[in-house]
């Protein structure tokens, strides 16, 4: 299953107009709230330009970028920890996803209706993060309950870690902080997870502009970016409009379109590549005449976990893995000159891949 992100946000911030041009897919996207009632899934492909320059050089018969996928979730409203509008249907789609990327409306259309009454960019982030942290600060509230008990008559060593844990999350949260301010040690970590907690999931904005505001901003955007600065997010600015544009137009012409705005890249690719950073992902890539293609692991995973994303069985039969960079390949023109490079590498169980590896995994079933 590929890691995913939530899209999330007020109704009519654009939420499902970037959803749209994401993944072409067809959510409605209408003017008013709760256009959106199931949540809309997409699997959209991660922009990598090492991924042809391989195949240029391979000339494989088949090229396969790496994926990532996005959910659409219907418009959270005030009130929403409580049951109000469609709250407990939406904020449960956003507990099942890896991380949250909150639409924040910064432009000003009159034809748009703004669920609150008017576009301030800070009240309907406080609005959203209010509601996510309420509903966490329930479940956890619901499970110290339970816990508290049973932490006082005990020597089991987890309930005592799991009794430490939830503290520190309840101070958190009711000192108005997301759940990813509690500073807890790795064994609890491991049980937080099991809470589902949706605060505790990393955080992107996407600031949505119209076309005036995308290359400087303006002062919606700047302010996003400062409460950005102070919670340690990233801020992605995209015209939802614009880039609806782009994704009907053909590569060539979605270049050209794009030169003429002065834009390298779409905005949905930095979204996308922005998104990848938020959950800590890199690529790899394996190389043959069969087939050249893109995977994506968590940074950190060593070669085994590597080879098991491609089937469970090369990481059970793990042997060791053939391995050379891409940039040597780039630079030396084929994989014969990176092997008389002496470039080429064998790497056992405890390598740990790095983005722009290109690997060759031999393994025993």
């Amino acid at each position: 299953m590929p890691l995913n992100c939530g899209i999330v946000g007020l109704p009519n911030v654009g939420k499902s107009t970037i959803f749209n041009a994401l993944t072409s897919a067809k959510a409605q996207a209408a003017n008013y709230p709760f256009c959106t009632i199931d949540p809309n899934t997409g699997v959209v492909t991660v922009p990598d330009t090492r991924l042809a320059r391989i195949s240029d050089l391979i000339k494989p018969k088949s090229l396969v970028p790496t994926t990532m996928e996005f959910i659409d979730i219907a418009g959270l409203v005030e009130g929403a920890s409580k049951g109000e509008g469609l709250g407990n249907q939406f904020l449960g789609h956003i507990r099942a996803t890896d991380a949250v990327c909150h639409v924040v409306r910064c432009f000003d259309d009159p034809e748009v209706i703004h669920v609150a009454g008017g576009v301030n960019p800070l009240h309907d982030i406080d609005i959203i993060s209010t509601e996510l942290l309420l509903a966490d600060l329930d479940t956890v509230e619901k499970r110290f309950a339970k816990v508290e008990r049973s932490a006082k008559n005990t020597t089991d060593s987890r309930i005592k870690t799991e009794f430490a844990m939830l503290q520190k999350l309840l101070a958190v949260l009711n000192a108005g902080k997301p759940a990813r301010a509690a500073d807890l040690a790795e064994d609890e970590k491991l049980i937080a997870r099991e809470l589902f907690l949706i605060t505790a999931k990393p955080q992107l904005y996407v600031a949505n502009v119209d076309e005036a505001g995308l290359a400087t901003g303006n002062a919606y955007t700047e302010a996003v970016e400062q409460r950005a600065r102070e919670e340690g997010s990233q801020v992605v600015r995209i015209c939802g409009a614009l880039e609806s544009e782009i994704a009907q137009l053909e590569p060539e012409e979605r270049k050209e379109f794009l030169a003429d705005l002065g834009l390298e890249e779409p905005g949905l690719d930095r979204l996308i590549h922005s998104a990848y950073r938020l959950l800590d992902l890199i690529t790899y890539f394996t190389a043959g005449v069969q087939e050249v293609r893109a995977w994506t692991i968590r940074r950190g995973t060593k070669a085994p976990g590597a080879a098991g994303v491609i089937h469970s069985d090369f990481e059970k039969g793990f042997i060791k893995a053939d391995c050379y960079f891409c940039e040597d390949l780039f630079t030396l023109g084929s994989e014969q000159a990176v092997k008389e490079k002496g470039l080429l590498r064998s790497e056992g169980k405890e390598y740990v891949v790095k983005d722009g590896d290109i690997l060759f995994f031999k393994f025993n079933v």
